[in-house]
């Protein structure tokens, strides 16, 4: 047999490729170490994706908070298609609408008030959709998914998001209409 196959980058966190492939030349490792192993080294990585993609996340929330104060002719064109702000060739989907909104709200937004704000954006957006939403929550959930958005309840239990980047604050005012307020309780995540 040849040589160890593994990388010597990940030789420490690794097990040898060539004893997990072949089990008649495994040495003292059982299957249940290499399982083991990998899912410790999996569950890292997603540690360590998640703390990436909120950092990004933050990023993008101050370039484009700045971009508001200062106006968008202070950033070039690359760096507003890197925040979703350069309008391009294709419009804008209700995925990355969504993000924006939410990236740039104070406030955590409710189901409906993330739809008025997708239709106050992109009026057309949500107009061929048969429950605006259910697709806007499966959109913000998904975004929670993906470690960008963090999901609240509020006081009525009813749910809403913040960007993931935001401080999170264990109560905060959501509005729910024009004339009404009701409070978000942040909901921490189970690990």
């Amino acid at each position: 047999m040849a040589g160890s196959l593994t990388h010597p980058a990940n030789s420490r966190n690794s097990f040898d490729l060539e004893q997990a492939m072949y089990p008649e030349t495994r040495g003292p490792h059982s299957v249940e170490e290499v399982i083991a192993q990998a899912h410790r080294e999996l569950r890292s990585l997603l540690e360590q994706r998640m703390q990436i993609v909120q950092r990004i996340g933050a990023i993008k929330q101050t370039i484009s908070g700045l971009a508001n104060l200062f106006g968008e002719e202070v950033l070039d064109d690359s760096l507003l298609e890197l925040i979703d702000r350069k309008p391009g060739n294709r419009r804008p989907g209700l995925t990355r609408t969504c993000r924006a909104a939410l990236m740039e709200s104070v406030l955590p937004l409710t189901p409906q008030n993330m739809c008025d704000e997708v239709r106050r954006r992109r009026p057309d957006l949500l107009a061929h959709h048969k429950s605006p939403v259910a697709s806007v929550t499966t959109v913000m959930n998904r975004l929670v998914r993906y470690g960008e958005a963090r999901m609240l309840r509020t006081a009525s239990g009813r749910r809403a998001w913040q960007w993931a980047a935001s401080n999170e604050v264990e109560i905060v005012p959501v509005p729910t209409s024009a004339h009404s307020q009701s409070l978000a309780v942040a909901q921490r995540p189970a690990r």
